[in-house]
């Protein structure tokens, strides 16, 4: 089995006590994200995983115990996106200079094989045009130079609560720069460029267009082959099938909870905006719910929890009403059952 952790959210950044405590207890509970009736008990003994993958903004906190995951026998590997995007796209991540540092950590620890740049979303905006995104990768492709072998880009999909948190940018505007294929390609070719220049093969993520006459082939981000180059296993090949069409993963069991991430990204289509609910608001009501001791991210989905805890209150309330009338039932049967002996046995 492979672990993602996590396309949902980003558990380095905001629960890595929780983590490390289910690894301890080699054990997790997931909710079906669709059905969160359905529960999945996941095994974290090492004999039980094949490899972690883990999906991050900030991998700081969790540095100091990827050693320790090693001596149990865990293989890991991360993907950190890094794309310097202005605050109001990426309200809390860190700066790019931090970032960029704990980059260079995280490769020095563990090696530049095992640590993904990933520059994606791909938003061209007034704020960041197709210059600014060349000037971006280049600048920060020139810093990881010798700390990663590889980068991941994709461009933004405008899913429809993304593009009403991205029209809520006062004075913002974006355009979907996969509907003009020539800018496209100057971007993608430009990339390549300055990717291979810096040691980095180069590969799309979830893209249904073909680039590999400019050098840009389709990527798999949970990569079977990855994991046998690096770590010499053999995990199984069969592509993913709750992913997208064009995602090339192998398949995984992601461990992560929507709507639990704070870094704030506006484009993000795994968190919710709230736009009368301050980040530092939303950040106490998950801190409230969060428990790092039980084996669930969260205790109920993040959203409509208020409705989920009401129709769990009319549930019990239902049961001890179907307890109190079997009960009068049973007492009733008893009665009947005592009477008849009495003058059967008694009386007669």
């Amino acid at each position: 089995m492979i672990i993602s952790a996590s396309r949902r959210t980003d558990i380095p950044a905001f629960y890595t006590p929780w983590l490390i405590n289910r690894v301890r207890d080699q054990f997790l509970w997931v909710r079906n994200p669709r059905n969160p009736r359905q529960i999945k008990h996941v095994s974290l003994a090492p004999q039980a995983i094949k490899a972690l993958v883990f999906w991050t903004r900030n991998p700081k906190s969790l540095l100091p115990h990827l050693p320790w995951l090693e001596r149990m026998g865990y293989a890991f590997y991360f993907h950190y996106t890094l794309t310097g995007y202005p605050r109001c796209l990426e309200r809390s991540v860190p700066r790019l200079s931090m970032a960029l540092d704990t980059f260079h950590r995280l490769s020095d620890l563990i090696g530049p094989q095992r640590v993904i740049w990933r520059f994606d979303p791909i938003l061209l905006s007034n704020l960041v045009d197709n210059a600014k995104h060349k000037r971006l990768f280049e600048k920060i492709a020139r810093s990881l130079a010798g700390k990663t072998q590889r980068v991941m880009i994709s461009f933004a999909d405008f899913y429809s609560k993304t593009k009403r948190n991205l029209n809520a940018i006062h004075g913002f505007t974006y355009r979907d720069i996969t509907l003009h294929f020539a800018e496209q390609e100057d971007l993608i070719s430009f990339m390549a460029d300055v990717a291979h220049h810096y040691g980095m093969v180069i590969q799309t993520c979830s893209e249904q267009q073909d680039f590999s006459h400019l050098g840009v082939f389709h990527g798999k981000c949970i990569d079977d082959n990855l994991m046998t180059n690096v770590f010499g296993i053999t995990p199984h090949k069969s592509k993913d099938k709750n992913q997208r069409e064009a995602c090339g993963c192998v398949k995984s069991v992601d461990i992560g909870v929507y709507n639990t991430c704070l870094h704030g990204c506006t484009y993000c289509y795994a968190t919710q905006t709230h736009p009368h609910v301050t980040r530092s608001t939303q950040s106490q009501q998950l801190k409230a719910k969060h428990d790092p001791n039980s084996p669930f991210l969260l205790p109920l989905p993040y959203t409509d929890t208020h409705a989920n805890k009401r129709k769990a209150e009319v549930k019990a309330s239902r049961g001890d009403n179907h307890a109190h009338h079997t009960q009068a039932k049973c007492c009733s049967k008893a009665l009947f059952l005592f009477t008849f002996l009495f003058q059967k046995f008694i009386l007669s």
